[in-house]
């Protein structure tokens, strides 16, 4: 009989989970990375009263889960994103009835992939992320000694085209900035908000996680934590530092709640410090009113970096402001402001 994995997978966000994904238990993940099911459990008194037997396939991915967030200090939405890579690899390989890691060859990952895009229809980016995980997975089972030789050693990853990110008009901020209206209940709040996302170029989740004594205003700057818990100073202009001075003397005050608000700066109305997804919701609500579609919290970072190059900012100082550890990933907003691009050509170019 073949052995199921047994442990709960993190959460997909790229696409709904194949036929073969929920006909099959999905594998436990460690503590700290798990989400509770949502069916309920018997209760104890009837529930059989049995000790689940681990699987051979669980010590090497706590392992690895583990090093990723105590090593290289990977954020929470990464761990997820690799637990549910290894996951659907897991539900394969007990699919064919193998019993350990070791049982892994080439030849089952490669088809493993095919079968991402084949039958579940995953995009190019999705896949190779999935490329991405294994290899590394693979890896450290090899140097732990897991499994003698590495399956995923000659695994290319795929190339894939980078899109532009879509960025918004100065007259289209000022209209998303402008949206909350004082008759809401929190408008100090989602004003404090959309002023700092788009002054700083901040992440939703660097935003929510912030307490309130990331921000100096003596100095006209804030502390971020950011991804790979990178530390980092990002200069906020005065419409933002009065914004955020006004809701954290004016109505924070109000929401807070003692044991359970803590130390974070926005809060929700029952206290709870916000999310990154009520961060997304704050700006897509805002924006809906303002009359702009496919604007998210990224749409400011994005706006933010090509504005700041528009500007004529350096490229590193812009790779700095936005935590980027790899410039490549910067550049990309050069070829958004083509105005840039065409100053360059103009300047450099033999024959303009």
């Amino acid at each position: 009989m073949t052995q199921r994995p047994s442990f709960n997978p993190a959460p997909r966000h790229q696409s709904q989970p194949s036929r073969l994904a929920t006909q099959t238990a999905s594998p436990r993940l460690p503590r700290t990375h798990a989400i509770q099911p949502t069916a309920t459990r018997p209760p104890s008194a009837t529930r059989p009263n049995k000790t689940r037997k681990p699987s051979r396939f669980e010590a090497p991915v706590r392992d690895f889960l583990t090093y990723c967030k105590v090593e290289c200090g990977f954020a929470s939405a990464t761990l997820a994103a690799y637990a549910g890579d290894i996951r659907d690899l897991w539900v394969e390989l007990a699919q064919l009835g193998l019993a350990t890691w070791e049982d892994l060859t080439h030849e089952i990952i490669t088809a493993h992939l095919t079968s991402l895009r084949d039958q579940r229809g995953l995009e190019l980016s999705t896949i190779a992320r999935h490329v991405a995980t294994i290899r590394v997975f693979c890896r450290f089972m090899h140097t732990a000694g897991t499994i003698e030789d590495n399956p995923a050693e000659w695994l290319e990853q795929p190339e894939t085209w980078t899109k532009l990110p879509t960025v918004m008009a100065d007259e289209q901020v000022k209209q998303l900035l402008s949206a909350p209206q004082p008759s809401d209940a929190l408008y100090l709040r989602d004003v404090a908000l959309l002023e700092l996302l788009y002054a700083g170029g901040l992440r939703a989740s660097e935003l929510a996680d912030m307490d309130t004594s990331a921000i100096h205003f003596e100095l006209g700057v804030c502390r971020i934590l950011g991804k790979g818990n990178r530390e980092r100073l990002v200069p906020i202009g005065r419409p933002a530092l009065r914004a955020v001075q006004r809701y954290l003397d004016e109505l924070r005050p109000d929401l807070e709640k003692p044991g359970i608000s803590g130390e974070r700066i926005f809060l929700s109305r029952t206290g709870q410090p916000i999310t990154r997804v009520v961060v997304w919701q704050v700006v897509k609500r805002h924006a809906k009113r303002a009359g702009l579609k496919d604007v998210h919290p990224h749409t400011l970072r994005h706006s933010f970096a090509t504005q700041m190059l528009a500007g004529g900012a350096d490229l590193r100082v812009v790779q700095e402001l936005l935590g980027h550890s790899n410039i490549n990933t910067t550049q990309v907003y050069t070829h958004v402001d083509r105005s840039r691009l065409k100053d360059v050509v103009t300047r450099f170019h033999p024959r303009p």
